[in-house]
């Protein structure tokens, strides 16, 4: 019996961990090989791929980005190859089961919940004497006397013995790949917490797997090329004395590998921080934090205990240590938060100055408590996969709108870090609080209709600097304007130059410096570099290696000061140089790097 586990994931990188599991579980006894494809993939190239592969049973594991998709598969699946038997596993099915068998009638068989051994049991019956009634955990269709069919739906089967379960990271076929990929990997199984919108709360308690195998199977993963590690387990630090040890040990072993996980921020202990900012080395580990509502009564409605004032702690002092990046999650549209107390709460986050802000949308998941109580705060939901609101009585569908366009330009600036220097002036000088500036620019963005066609990276920044001049205008004409429109396109430019490796060909703005200006000034610096500084000294660069690889703009204030202070001072001018890789003594790899020159006024 030949037998293909396969699943659509949502990026080619991603790499699915539960069809691994099953494998390891299930190749002692049978047939088993992995197909794995993507959303984006052609189904009838899926499809194709799968006929060839002559299959008697095929796995699907099924998530709420894949399941529709999935559906096609199957559908010209069971057209071609009647007699295949498909199953269908994963959480998107392990709840509402009967309905999924009553809607996918191609379907055979689904397996709920822990996979490992209900699989391994139902390909056994599959290939014997077809008991399927012995099968617990799995539902099936029950053939009826008159020719009917019935769906039966067993009982659930006890939980695993992790420590019997064998290592889903040792498959030769992986290697080739793995530098490549994103490895997922289990530490434990359960959450200890009751997040009522999320499908962990389900699962009552915590189980480990043996820490020495963990270990072993880390050590075997960076060995074989694995580059990025990353932890599924839904709260990494629950045990303090594990996280420690575990941190310790992927300190010591890590050559390289970068590690992601899942903490929960305001139980972690100063102590394990500590050690943290002592001794990680920088960009080996980063956190997501799911802080999703500052909001007091909505984390009391959806079961979630948080103290935001030691998760501020944490993620303080984990970002002055500048070892480890964090990304920290919002969730728009929960119990008792309308528009103004999502704002309240996305300030809340922003003054973190986390690396990465992700602002999502409640889903109503199948089995979860904030499904069950949808009625009691007036939920209208997508019905398909991804069940995201569409509204509530505090939200409507407008305001939904409205915060999609925030975040549409926070993932396209902030998380995108193309111009740090200029969002931050803007949101701590120039906009009432942060989500303003992102509303007013997301709206500024809809209403031109950039959403609907491509941009380039200079697109970016001209883009903004419309949205600013415009905003700047209005202010001007009610004589409100407290902030510099010159300081934002200065910083603007600042970062323009940062984001290239090599020099540009062209900027988004109108270079208005003459060229025996320009000229003199690469002059000055050919023959006086130390008026810059002893490093850009040491790079020894000629007038013509200048003209080559470095640019030049003048500032109207000191960024220097700017830089360091937060000051903005208009005692001095700064003529900027960013030099890029191929000049002097410049390796070719070194990165875009800037330099600043305090100019008088009147300097010229």
């Amino acid at each position: 019996m030949r037998v293909v586990l396969s699943t659509l994931n949502a990026k080619y990188i991603h790499t699915s961990l539960a069809l691994r599991c099953l494998k390891a579980y299930s190749e002692k006894d049978f047939d088993i090989e992995i197909a794995e494809y993507t959303i984006k993939d052609p189904p009838l190239n899926i499809v194709s791929d799968l006929f060839a592969r002559e299959p008697d049973v095929i796995g699907f594991s099924c998530y709420i980005w894949n399941i529709e998709e999935t559906i096609t598969v199957i559908d010209m699946l069971r057209k071609i190859k009647p007699e295949v038997k498909i199953v269908l596993g994963g959480p998107e099915v392990s709840y509402d089961t009967d309905y999924w068998m009553e809607r996918l009638t191609q379907v055979d068989f689904i397996v709920v919940g822990e996979g490992e051994e209900t699989f391994h049991h139902l390909l056994s019956e599959i290939g014997g004497q077809q008991k399927y009634h012995m099968v617990f955990g799995a539902a099936y269709r029950k053939q009826l006397a008159d020719g009917t069919q019935e769906i039966r739906i067993n009982p659930p089967r006890p939980k695993l013995d992790l420590a019997t379960l064998p290592s889903p990271h040792r498959f030769a076929e992986d290697v080739p790949d793995l530098g490549k990929r994103v490895v997922y990997f289990e530490t434990s199984r359960g959450c200890p917490f009751s997040c009522q919108f999320c499908l962990s709360s389900i699962e009552v308690g915590v189980r480990y797997f043996d820490i020495e195998r963990t270990k072993a199977d880390i050590l075997y993963l960076i060995a074989s090329g694995a580059k990025l590690i990353k932890f599924v387990d839904r709260t990494f630090n629950i045990k303090r004395d594990y996280a420690l040890e575990m941190f310790q040990f992927l300190i010591e072993n890590h050559q390289g590998c970068v590690f992601q996980f899942e903490i929960t921020a305001d139980i972690m202990r100063p102590e394990v921080l500590e050690y943290l900012s002592e001794h990680a080395p920088p960009g080996v580990f980063r956190f997501e934090i799911g802080v999703q509502s500052t909001n007091d009564p909505t984390n009391l409605a959806v079961q979630r205990r948080q103290n935001f004032k030691k998760l501020t702690r944490t993620v303080t002092m984990v970002k002055e240590s500048g070892k480890i990046d964090q990304h920290l999650d919002l969730i728009a549209g929960l119990p008792h938060e309308d528009y103004d107390t999502f704002r309240k709460t996305f300030n809340d986050v922003f003054a973190l100055r986390p690396e990465e802000l992700q602002l999502g949308f409640l889903k109503m998941l199948r089995g979860t408590g904030m499904r069950l109580d949808a009625d009691k705060y007036g939920y209208k939901y997508m019905e398909r996969a991804p069940y995201e609101i569409l509204g509530n009585d505090l939200l409507p569908f407008a305001d939904i709108v409205r915060i999609k366009r925030v975040e549409d330009v926070l993932e396209k600036y902030w998380n995108a870090h193309r111009m740090d220097h200029a969002l931050l002036y803007l949101v701590e000088k120039a906009f009432p609080s942060p989500f303003d500036f992102f509303q007013q620019f997301g709206d500024y963005w809809e209403n031109r209709g950039w959403q609907k066609i491509g941009h380039q990276l200079e697109d970016l920044f001209s883009r903004l600097w419309s949205f600013l001049r415009e905003a700047a205008a209005v202010e001007e004409a009610k004589e409100t304007l407290s902030w510099r429109p010159d300081v934002a396109l200065g910083l603007m430019k600042l970062d323009y130059f940062l984001n290239h490796n090599y020099k540009p060909r062209k900027v988004w703005w109108e270079f208005t410096m003459d060229k025996p200006v320009w000229n003199g000034w690469m002059k000055r610096l050919a023959e006086q570099p130390g008026d810059v500084s002893g490093q850009f000294a040491d790079l020894q660069l000629g007038e013509k290696e200048l003209h080559k690889h470095a640019v030049i703009e003048r500032m109207p204030f000191d960024l220097e000061r700017y830089l360091q202070t937060g000051d903005i001072a208009d005692e001095a001018d700064t003529l900027l140089i960013v030099v890029y890789s191929g000049g002097g003594r410049m390796d070719g790899k070194t990165p875009a790097a800037p330099y600043l020159l305090k100019l008088a006024k009147a300097e010229v």
